[in-house]
């Protein structure tokens, strides 16, 4: 690297993001099921809204977001001048990242956190300080313990990814009330919706200034293609967010499918309701066949194999019939496979493999 070119600190720390895999060589249908998507799709409103502003492209999009975060508003209840919105939630982290922490301080994850955490640490020059689970829960005790004068952001996946378990609320209350006002606890709600009644964080937004809630399109909604996300916080952190948002972040037709897929509440109930369904019955299928798998709270289940190369014996099954889950070795699970909830022929076809790998049937 040129001496005289240098990037900043932090930067070159960054361990680049890998994505759920697409493709499986030789295969010309894959059943892909390791990125967490909705497979019914999005809302037939949402896919309409969409091509209808196909006719406006030529337009610049609001730099204000109204309508959309005045629809968020309506349907969750909420304060639409404290929402701040993204390209997918993943910016809404970002903004908070780079506005409350930079060189010299910290920010906390946990043990098989969402991998995106560090990355943003690292790329406002902050340290990322890894906390310790217990058995693939968030501890609070032990975020609490690893908290320092430099400890600026605290991020908690709630139901978290890649495990789908969840913090209770009284625990994120005291995780809340010990952090103190001079800390930001991030509660990133990406899959709050599978999680039955779970408000994602908003009693504890609006009960601790310093709690920040985000949420995202790609899941319940089914628009990761086009990566909308957004934040609810205090109004005093959703001004400072504003002021590093870039104006023309969302475009127009971003916006018109947002609005029209978060106001389709009938539509968004039955993805839930389908998810639900077919995950206890895919959980209940592992677990009868010997796979250790927790309760979730999300849209995929965790596999626990006996091994790592069990896991691994059992991913090259999977793939030889075309399906893609996820590995997560670099979550530090590499006994495990994350599996998305797809559809019942989904589960069915999961279930099928994995019984005659471990030689059931």
């Amino acid at each position: 690297m040129n001496d005289a070119i240098r990037p900043q600190p932090g930067i070159m720390d960054i361990a680049l993001y890998v994505s759920g895999e697409s493709k499986v060589a030789g295969k010309t249908e894959v059943l892909k099921l390791s990125s967490n998507e909705n497979p019914y799709g999005p809302s037939p409103r949402a896919q309409a809204a969409f091509a209808e502003a196909a006719a406006s492209l030529h337009r610049y999009p609001s730099t204000d977001h109204a309508e959309l975060r005045a629809a968020i508003g309506a349907v969750h209840g909420l304060d639409p001048e404290r929402i701040i919105c993204g390209v997918g939630s993943d910016e809404v982290l970002q903004f908070i990242t780079q506005a409350y922490a930079g060189p010299g301080d910290e920010c906390i994850t946990t043990e098989h956190g969402f991998s995106m955490y560090p990355i943003l640490a690292h790329a406002a020059g902050a340290t990322p300080v890894t906390v310790a689970e217990r058995e693939r829960r968030v501890d609070v005790d032990a975020i609490l313990a690893a908290v320092t004068p430099r400890t600026r952001v605290v991020f908690i996946a709630n139901p978290a990814n890649p495990t789908g378990t969840m913090v209770a609320e009284a625990d994120l209350r005291r995780l809340a009330e010990g952090l103190g006002a001079g800390v930001i606890l991030v509660l990133d709600g990406a899959y709050a919706e599978f999680a039955g009644d779970f408000d994602g964080g908003v009693s504890l937004v609006e009960e601790f200034p310093q709690v920040v809630m985000t949420r995202t399109f790609s899941k319940i909604h089914g628009l990761g293609g086009l990566r909308i996300g957004w934040g609810y916080a205090r109004r005093e952190i959703i001004d400072v967010l504003n002021r590093i948002r870039q104006p023309f972040n969302l475009s127009l037709a971003q916006m018109a499918a947002a609005e029209a897929a978060v106001r389709d509440v009938d539509y968004t109930r039955f993805c839930a309701t389908e998810n639900a369904r077919w995950r206890d019955f895919l959980r209940n299928g592992l677990v009868q066949m010997g796979v250790a798998c927790d309760e979730s709270f999300a849209n995929f289940v965790l596999a626990r194999f006996a091994s790592s190369d069990e896991a691994e014996a059992a991913d090259r099954a999977l793939r030889e019939d075309g399906i893609l889950v996820r590995k997560v070795g670099g979550y530090g699970l590499p006994q495990c496979l994350r599996i998305t909830v797809g559809d019942e022929a989904a589960c069915r076809r999961i279930l099928g493999v994995i019984a005659t790998f471990k030689g059931i049937r």
